[in-house]
């Protein structure tokens, strides 16, 4: 079910702060993300998860980045749901910003796509609604790429050593390097349902990024040898960086993605 206003303001109040921060200038247009949420149910588009950062500085709380992700009635069919994720502050740590995203029921997982696909954004000036708005439904043309990528993904099987290199990869977005990282790439493809047992490269996706995002594995501190368990991703920065980059690397051709798994010289590096 969508969220409605007091169920998003108990956890987010940032999106209804009544003035922006302290620190904005007069050239600042502060509109309330409300009125541009209100704005965007009027469309069509429902809310269906919202979070904000956690900030050191409690002055900020009312005003610290904040993110939406929304679904078009258009757009809520099958086993995923395409989205817009919408992105804010009134700090000025954040324009406006909207990108493309799926939603896989089975596991809960949130995804992004790549940073090429779609990436709107609106600075804090003139008419904020009217663009966001605008914005929205750019996105919203965008969903027909990505159903053919997903569909492209879903068509590749990945050999074991494949898969295992996809994970090796996604361990370098979270760790310095995969030397340092407390837990193994083989540990990010154990499959949580017996749904996600597949080899096709997007259920590789979902059950890495799923192991990664949600934390709880079981690993070794690679300085201390001390036994560790990795802590789930709730920073909105870190959690989109996370999401996007594998999606991304796979947004021209699901092909394309699996030569360069099996090292043919001539594809773009993985996750580059």
């Amino acid at each position: 079910m969508p969220l409605t206003n007091d169920e998003i303001a108990r956890v987010v109040p940032s999106i209804f702060a009544e003035a922006a921060h302290d620190s904005r200038s007069d050239r600042y247009t502060y509109i309330p993300t409300v009125n541009v949420l209100d704005g965007l149910r009027k469309e069509g588009f429902q809310p269906f998860m919202a979070c904000q950062t956690k900030v050191r500085n409690l002055d900020k709380i009312d005003h610290t980045k904040h993110m939406i992700r929304l679904r078009h009635a258009d757009q809520i069919a099958g086993s995923e749901a395409n989205e817009i994720i919408l992105l804010n502050s009134h700090d000025g740590s954040s324009s406006y910003q909207m990108l493309a995203g799926m939603f896989r029921f089975v596991c809960q997982n949130g995804m992004v796509c790549g940073d090429t696909l779609a990436d709107f954004r609106v600075p804090h000036k003139g008419d904020v609604v009217g663009q966001v708005i605008e914005g929205a439904f750019t996105v919203l043309d965008s969903f027909t790429q990505a159903t053919e990528q997903r569909e492209e993904m879903k068509a590749l099987t990945l050999r074991p050593a494949e898969q295992t290199a996809f994970a090796r990869a996604a361990l370098t977005l979270r760790y310095d390097d995969e030397e340092s990282a407390p837990i193994r790439a083989d540990q990010l493809l154990r499959a949580k349902r017996t749904a996600d047992r597949e080899g096709d490269l997007w259920t590789t996706f979902n059950r890495v990024q799923e192991n990664m995002t949600r934390g709880g594995i079981h690993g070794r501190n690679a300085t201390t040898g001390r036994n560790v368990t990795t802590r789930p991703i709730n920073g909105i920065d870190q959690n989109v960086k996370v999401n996007r980059a594998p999606v991304g690397a796979c947004r021209g051709n699901a092909e394309t993605c699996c030569l360069t798994l099996r090292g043919c010289p001539s594809a773009p590096r993985f996750l580059a």
